[in-house]
C-alpha cells in the first residue's frame, strides 16, 4: 500500500480557518457501510442516525495551551510546542529552528501581552526524534501554561488563536488536562444534545488519550507499512472497562467519537475482544488491512490527505467508500479538518 493512493485535490477554502457560529451547528455526512451509501444531515440529527442498541465512548482529554514563545540570548523568538513532561521534570518539546537549538541554550518565555515572564527554560537534551528537553526555572503547573501559552491550533489554520479558541478548541467534556491537539470530533458535543442520546437510553462514557505529537505530523514513507506512529497514552478505568465488556459481550454497538478514541479502544483490546490492556503508552497504527477488536462505528471529521487518519477510517469503512463520500463532501462544500463539519461511519 503506497502513501500517495490515499492523495486527495482539496480546495483550500473547504479548510475551516473558525468554528462554526454555535457549537453543534455542522454539516453531517452519513456514511453507510452496509448500503455502500452516504447521505447529507446536520450534527442535530445524529441522535437519530444511532442504532437502538448503540454505546458511545468519548475521548476527555483537555487541551493544554502548550504553545510558547521564547526569545534567546541572541535575541532570536522561537516558539515551543509543549508535548509531556518527563520523568525528571523537564518537557518534551517540538521547537522552530530546530538545528539550532542546542543543550545548554537558554530561552526567556514570553507572556501574552509581549513582556517576559518569569520563569525561563534551559535545553537539556537533544533527542533523537528531534524532540528538544527543556527545564524550566522553577515549575508552578499550568499556572506557566495560563501566562505565557497559546491554543496550540493545527498549522492548517492561517491565523493566530483567539480567545474564543480557549472555549470552542476544547469539548464540552474535556477533563483530564494532556493532550495538544484537540479530539475534534467531540467539538461537535453540545450538553443538550448528549442529553438527548441518554435520554434515548445510550449510554456515553468516557475514556482518555492525550494527543500528542503525531497528529501534526505527515506520513513521510512510500509505503504505509514503513511509516511509524508516535507514542500517546490512554487510560480506561476498570469499571468503565467492565460496563463496556459487558455491553459488547450482549451485541451492542461501540460508537467511537473521534479516532482518539478509536485508538484507545483498539489499544486497549486484546485478541478475545476484550478490553484488558487499560492504561499504556500506544502507537498503534490502524490501515486497511486492520481487523477491528472493540470498535463498529465512528464519528469523526473529514481528514487531510494522506494522512494516518484517513488510512484509519478507511480501514473501517474501505477506501473505495471513503474517497466516493469525500468526493461528495468536496461538491457539496463541506467544510474540512479540526474545525469542520463531521461525517458518521455506520455499519
Amino acid at each position: 500500500m503506497l502513501t500517495k493512493d490515499y492523495y486527495f485535490d482539496l480546495p483550500p477554502e473547504l479548510i475551516a480557518q473558525e468554528p462554526s457560529e454555535r457549537r453543534g451547528e455542522d454539516r453531517l455526512l452519513l456514511i453507510d457501510r452496509k448500503r455502500g451509501e452516504f447521505s447529507d444531515h446536520m450534527m442535530s440529527d445524529f441522535p437519530s442516525l444511532l442504532y437502538k442498541d448503540s454505546v458511545i465512548v468519548v475521548n476527555n482529554s483537555r487541551v493544554r495551551k502548550a504553545r510558547v514563545y521564547g526569545v534567546s540570548d541572541t535575541g532570536g523568538t522561537v516558539e515551543f510546542l509543549f508535548l509531556g513532561q518527563e520523568s525528571d521534570g523537564a518537557w518534551k518539546c517540538m521547537v522552530t529552528k530546530t538545528k539550532r537549538q542546542k543543550k545548554g541554550k537558554e530561552y526567556r518565555f514570553l507572556l501574552h501581552d509581549g513582556g517576559e515572564d518569569s520563569v525561563s527554560g534551559c535545553i537539556v537534551r537533544e533527542n533523537d526524534d528531534g524532540t528538544r528537553s527543556v527545564m524550566l526555572s522553577s515549575d508552578d503547573g499550568e499556572a506557566f501554561f495560563s501566562r505565557c501559552g497559546h491554543v496550540p491550533l493545527p498549522p492548517y489554520i492561517k491565523r493566530e488563536d483567539s480567545w474564543s479558541d480557549e472555549t470552542r478548541y476544547q469539548t464540552v467534556y474535556a477533563k483530564r488536562m494532556g493532550s495538544v491537539a484537540s479530539p475534534t470530533a467531540g467539538l461537535h458535543f453540545t450538553s443538550v444534545l448528549m442529553d438527548e442520546v441518554r435520554a434515548m437510553g445510550i449510554p456515553i462514557y468516557e475514556v482518555t488519550l492525550h494527543v500528542g505529537a503525531g497528529t501534526f505530523l505527515p506520513v513521510r514513507t512510500e509505503n504505509i507499512e514503513d511509516h511509524h506512529m508516535h507514542t500517546e497514552h490512554y487510560e480506561i478505568d476498570e469499571k468503565t472497562a467492565a460496563e463496556l465488556n459487558a455491553f459488547k459481550a450482549e451485541g451492542r454497538r461501540i460508537v467511537a467519537i473521534g479516532t482518539t478514541s478509536v485508538r484507545t479502544l483498539e489499544s486497549a483490546a486484546d485478541e478475545s475482544g476484550r478490553l484488558s490492556k487499560l492504561t499504556g503508552d500506544t502507537d498503534i497504527f490502524i490501515h486497511p488491512g486492520y481487523t477491528f477488536r472493540f470498535v463498529d462505528d465512528l464519528l469523526t471529521n473529514f481528514h487531510t490527505p494522506e494522512s494516518t487518519l484517513l488510512m484509519l477510517v478507511s480501514a473501517l469503512a474501505g477506501k473505495d467508500l471513503i474517497f466516493s463520500a469525500y468526493n461528495h463532501a468536496i461538491e457539496e462544500r463541506y467544510r474540512f479538518f479540526s474545525y469542520g463539519d463531521a461525517s458518521f461511519i455506520r455499519g
